[in-house]
């Protein structure tokens, strides 16, 4: 799951080697914090947040797949 929002961020920023991907284990859910350079935030936001919502259903499939709960958190 990690590597999978790691992979789309890389691909929708400016500066790739400022995304970090922090899995964070919680109880029953694990939160996925991906953290971007403040001049991608947008990108990774997108209009009305409709890019975020699109990693966010992604990550629910893959963990759903592998029959886990995941979060995204943009920090």
């Amino acid at each position: 799951m990690k590597e999978l929002i790691e992979f789309l961020a890389r691909s929708l920023v400016s500066k790739p080697d400022e995304v970090k991907v922090e899995e964070i284990p919680s109880g029953r859910q694990t939160v996925i914090e991906l953290t971007v350079a403040r001049g991608d935030i947008g990108k990774v936001i997108g209009k009305q947040g409709r890019t975020a919502r699109a990693l966010r259903s992604l990550l629910k499939v893959s963990a759903t797949k592998q029959g886990k709960r995941a979060v995204l958190e943009i920090v």
